[in-house]
């Protein structure tokens, strides 16, 4: 099965997790995509869904899945995204699609968040993966020199040759050369740093079961 494949498989496997009559929090990304695009299977069996990104919210209105605002659910019953890297007690690294703010906001109203995602997402170490922080400009540089005195090599993302700016108008820097082996201390001293809006780490709002794309099927990970 290639990457698409498994992609499709977990998005399927997402619905279980759905609770009848309620709204869903969506994520954003490739794999959320899938699990959209199965959604609209069962849409009225939902009241709708909170989204985390401009992107995500196109997609469910597209398919006739009404939209909720944040502020206007006071708790969701499942959050349903997916990570550029999970460990073996679901931490996360997220933010490859530069919306990790709003989706930390909508895993922090959740009972339940439900990761999936493909093996290869699968790691002992976070780290590998390029920490994406959302920052507010003009505290890029010093925040960079933060990362480096940790021994990371961090970079501001670009976008046709200009910084990309966030849903929230702000920036990202993404982070090479670290290895979070503490991801709760890291994301709560990387949190306090004038000038971060989210750090990519998702250990305080982790993952309580990850459903795993493999070439033997779908894998469930409860922590």
């Amino acid at each position: 099965m290639n990457q698409d494949e498994l992609k499709t498989l977990v998005g399927q496997a997402a619905l279980q997790f759905v609770v009848p009559g309620q709204i869903v929090g969506v994520g954003t990304g490739s794999t959320v995509n899938k699990f959209i695009d199965a959604l609209a299977s069962i849409k009225d069996q939902i009241k709708g869904a909170v989204s985390s990104s401009e992107a995500s919210t196109v997609r469910l209105k597209a398919l006739g899945i009404p939209v909720f605002d944040s502020n206007d659910v006071s708790e969701l019953s499942v959050y349903i995204d997916g990570a550029d890297e999970i460990n073996n007690l679901g931490h996360m690294v997220k933010g490859g699609g530069a919306a990790l703010t709003r989706e930390k906001i909508v895993a922090a109203q959740s009972k339940m968040f439900v990761c999936i995602a493909d093996e290869s997402k699968l790691v002992d170490v976070l780290g590998a993966f390029p920490l994406p922080v959302e920052v507010i400009p003009m505290a890029s540089s010093r925040i960079m020199a933060q990362f480096a005195a940790m021994g990371g090599q961090a970079q501001v993302r670009m976008k046709d040759g200009a910084p990309l700016v966030t849903d929230n108008g702000q920036h990202i820097i993404d982070v090479k050369g670290l290895k979070i082996n503490d991801p709760v201390t890291f994301e709560t001293q990387v949190s306090q740093w004038p000038g971060v809006v989210t750090v990519g780490v998702f250990a305080h709002q982790k993952a309580q079961v990850c459903l795993l794309g493999t070439s033997e099927g779908v894998k469930t990970l409860k922590f």
